[in-house]
């Protein structure tokens, strides 16, 4: 996919438009927790309670989807633990091991200034400082450290996310992320 020539025609803006509409998966069923019904959850939110916000979740899982109403939650370690209405049992909750707890973008709350959903980072111009254009966000990583841009151009870089030092700027309205960084690199 190639970035448009200049980022506020109305390709870019439709690329934005198109990702608040957009399904964003934020966790995973893991594993039964016990033997009433109760599910470990991997959480891909920051916090990882923030996923417990939301009370209903979309289930996915072998190409279908299926509500479910959480009615009770907590963080259980470096995972949750939920319990969904109607769901009682072991053998019940066992059923969803590996099913994706995706809500559409659009669910979500408005990111607050200087933080980004990642999933709003994807198709985002990159542009070094002296304008320079590096290619487009085809993905974002965790690393521990930093997380990492990975832009794919003329070739893949992978950046990372240091705002002030290397991230100077970000525009979601311009579908562009100003960078200090060598092109050559």
């Amino acid at each position: 996919m190639s970035a448009p020539n200049n980022p506020s025609d109305s390709g870019a803006n439709n690329n934005r438009a198109a990702a608040k509409d957009q399904q964003l998966v934020l966790g995973k069923i893991a594993s039964p927790f016990g033997v009433r019904g109760w599910t470990k959850v991997v959480s891909y939110t920051e916090p990882l309670e923030a996923l417990l916000d939301h009370q209903q979740w979309n289930l996915s899982q072998n190409g279908r989807q299926v509500v479910h109403n959480v009615v009770e939650g907590k963080p259980h370690g470096k995972f949750l633990i939920a319990k969904f209405d109607g769901i009682d049992d072991r053998d019940d909750v066992a059923r969803l091991t590996n099913a994706l707890v995706v809500l559409e973008r659009n669910q979500l709350p408005d990111s607050e200034d200087d933080s980004f959903y990642w999933a709003d980072l994807i198709g985002l111009q990159v542009v070094t400082t002296d304008g320079t254009v590096l290619g487009e966000v085809e993905r974002m990583m965790e690393t521990g450290a930093n997380d990492v841009v990975v832009v794919a151009g003329e070739r893949e870089r992978l950046i990372p996310w240091i705002r002030d030092s290397v991230i100077r700027a970000v525009s979601l309205k311009e579908g562009k992320i100003t960078v200090d960084w060598d092109a050559d690199f």
